[in-house]
């Protein structure tokens, strides 16, 4: 069994022996083999990786034939190239530390065991997708961690809210699903095949070939291209099929940052860019993915900017740096798209995880609006949370001042480059939306910083932190059992006094919480520096990615040869959002309550998150319960039941009822009714 094998099968034998041990076991020993069996998967996917630094050939590990029916032939095999190795390193890093932060986080959860299962299950499918050499095998892993991603939203299923941000996760995926099946199908109707390397390499010689349906004729790559797309939106939550993935916060913190950070979410960047020499081939399908990619990352910067839920502000910065990645892959940066998801996974599960701190520290408040001053109680979640900041902020300095090195944290590498790919592609509207939408991500990551961690502290205005004050000093009735009603955490209150704070006291996490924030602090700071050549410099990037995805050298080299005003937007619209929040936030705090007395309208349809859900609530969910209405009382009941079952049954009903009179039991009544049968048949003889 070859490396590989282990790294995708650890984490699915983790899940079946942590998810199948009994009480008898404890909670330790199922934390112990899904995080152990994690950090050695870990250890294993950067060994490979480092290996890709060095350039390499992409290898497959054979397994089995899976499928065999006429031409498809379906091989289970697991294929590793700079590509794969990529994801590899980005899911097992996080998806161990986020095991890992889960002991002291969830260590209260009475279910910790199937939590941990349900975690590991969802690695073992992320693994599968990114691993899969042919488009069945992904759609595998693809549906794979829909399920878990169902199963994690939807842990604490005594909550309602829970239940529906399931099911809605759950139905939105299924309609991207659609789309992607529908590629599938067709891909294989046009190449004859579904094995990846045999399609990709017949991909360009199908450049401008049309197939005829609904007698037109289309153009074969773009409508393949489209419906692959499709699949991606739903995934990775593009507009339009985004609607899932704010609301995905219902369940535990640490799967927020499993499936935002480095699992789910990304798995349509990932799938454009394995099939990007498809994509090549179809500028109608690049100008699609650019635009989607761009109107999401403008929709999600927007509607960031008025939430107040510490989680739901990361949810919605998540789904606008997906939108980058996409416009980078759009207008042919795959490279920049990829180097993007990279950094983007050490510096939003930071974030993730460190919300988690501080909603740990605040009695499982998450209003913002609720907080403030924290800094002095939880400084280690301070200024791990500020390294996140600096580095989707995007702080660092550009190679414009005599410096022929950018010098920055990672968000500064990677969405620098995608800002300056767009330009150089020459998509100036993407490139516009790009710098705008960094002055905005500059703006509401900073104001969730200084809500938070600065200015006077607003504790005794939760409802929460009184909960946890009374039951602390022993009044009032005990707190109900967060997990029993899908509560966000387990902070105990602290009886102390002298803060102006109603006697409650933010305390740090415990250190199992702390060391995985570290270590991602590390990513968050040093990634960008440390691995940019690799992904986007021509000659180091042609070596590295070494035909895993459409690298062009040619963008690559002109990227560097745009305006030095295109590489300085970037940091120059991060340093005015942020000193839009800091005059908003910190020099005059009642700035924001009279801009949105004077913006009202704007600021309630941004609130409203542009009014999609109830765009679709009026579109789709009342006509489907209406025609299901219709078709329970007028079909089911009115109908079906009427002239089926219930009819036949009042007829049987009917007949037996007349029946039972005729048995009276009396002879003289047999007798009479014999005699008259007998008459009849005689009468009848005589007649004919």
């Amino acid at each position: 069994m070859s490396t590989i094998h282990f790294i995708v099968l650890l984490p699915l034998i983790a899940a079946a022996v942590g998810g199948l041990s009994n009480k008898a076991f404890g909670f330790a020993f199922p934390k112990l083999v899904t995080t152990g069996a994690l950090f050695v998967a870990c250890a294993l996917s950067w060994t490979i990786f480092i290996k890709y630094l060095g350039g390499g050939e992409a290898a497959i590990a054979p397994g089995f034939t899976w499928i065999l029916s006429g031409a498809m032939d379906v091989q289970w095999e697991l294929r590793v190239d700079a590509l794969t190795a990529v994801m590899l390193v980005v899911i097992t890093s996080v998806s161990a530390l986020v095991h890992l932060y889960s002991w002291g986080y969830m260590s209260e959860d009475p279910d910790q065991p199937r939590f941990f299962a349900y975690l590991s299950l969802f690695t073992f499918a992320m693994l599968m997708l990114v691993t899969a050499n042919n488009l069945v095998q992904m759609f595998f892993g693809w549906e794979g961690v829909g399920l878990a991603s169902y199963l994690l939203i939807g842990f604490w299923f005594k909550k309602p809210s829970a239940n529906a941000a399931a099911i809605k996760a759950f139905v939105v995926n299924r309609v991207g699903d659609l789309g992607f099946m529908l590629g599938i199908f067709g891909t294989f109707l046009v190449f004859g095949t579904i094995s990846i390397p045999e399609i990709l390499a017949a991909a360009p010689g199908m450049a401008g070939s049309t197939i005829g349906f609904l007698g037109v004729r289309w153009d074969t790559m773009t409508i393949l291209c489209l419906l692959l797309f499709v699949g991606a939106m739903g995934k990775s939550a593009q507009l339009g099929l985004h609607t899932w993935l704010p609301d995905a916060m219902e369940g535990p913190t640490p799967v927020s940052a499993l499936i935002h950070a480095a699992t789910m979410v990304t798995a349509g960047v990932f799938m454009v860019c394995r099939l990007s020499p498809m994509f090549e081939t179809s500028e109608v399908a690049q100008h699609v993915v650019t635009f989607v990619g761009a109107a999401t990352c403008l929709f999600a910067a927007t509607v960031g900017m008025t939430q107040t839920d510490i989680k739901r502000v990361i949810a919605y910065s998540t789904c606008s740096q997906l939108g980058y990645m996409f416009f980078a892959a759009g207008v042919g940066a795959y490279g920049a798209a990829m180097f993007h998801l990279f950094t983007h996974a050490f510096f939003k599960a930071l974030l993730f995880l460190g919300a988690g701190s501080v909603i740990h520290a605040m009695h499982h408040e998450q209003d913002m609006r609720y907080y403030g001053g924290l800094r002095k109680h939880i400084p280690i979640t301070y200024w791990t949370m500020m390294a996140g900041t600096l580095a989707i902020t995007g702080l660092g300095i550009p190679a414009v001042f005599g410096n022929h090195l950018a010098i920055g944290f990672a968000g500064f590498h990677s969405k620098d480059a995608i800002i300056e790919a767009a330009w150089a592609a020459g998509y100036p509207a993407a490139f516009w939306v790009g710098v705008g939408v960094a002055l905005i991500t500059s703006f509401y990551s900073w104001r969730l910083i200084f809500l938070t961690f600065y200015g006077k502290p607003r504790w005794e205005q939760s409802e929460h932190i009184q909960h946890a004050v009374h039951d602390a000093h022993g009044h009032g009735d005990a707190h109900h059992d967060d997990h029993a009603h899908g509560h966000d955490d387990h902070a105990h209150a602290h009886d102390s006094h002298g803060d102006g704070t109603a006697g409650y006291h933010p305390h740090e996490s415990p250190l199992v919480m702390l060391i995985p924030l570290l270590v991602l602090t590390v990513g968050a700071v040093a990634a960008g520096f440390v691995f940019h050549g690799f992904f986007i410099e021509a000659e180091e990037g042609a070596h590295f990615w070494n035909g895993a995805l459409a690298f062009d050298t040619h963008l690559m080299h002109a990227m560097h040869e745009v305006p030095t005003l295109v590489k300085l937007s970037a940091t120059i619209a991060m340093v005015s959002g942020l000193l839009i929040g800091w005059y908003a936030y910190i020099r005059n705090p009642g700035f924001p309550a009279r801009f949105v007395e004077q913006f009202k309208p704007v600021y309630q349809f941004l609130l409203n998150k542009w009014y999609f859900d109830e765009l679709y609530n009026f579109l789709f969910v009342k006509p489907a319960f209406a025609i299901g209405r219709f078709l329970w009382k007028k079909g089911d009941e009115g109908t079906i039941d009427r002239f089926g079952p219930n009819g036949l049954a009042r007829l049987v009903q009917l007949g037996s009822a007349g029946a039972v009179r005729l048995q009276s039991g009396y002879v003289y009544s047999y007798a009479f009714v014999m005699l008259i049968g007998l008459t009849a048949a005689i009468t009848w003889f005589m007649v004919g």
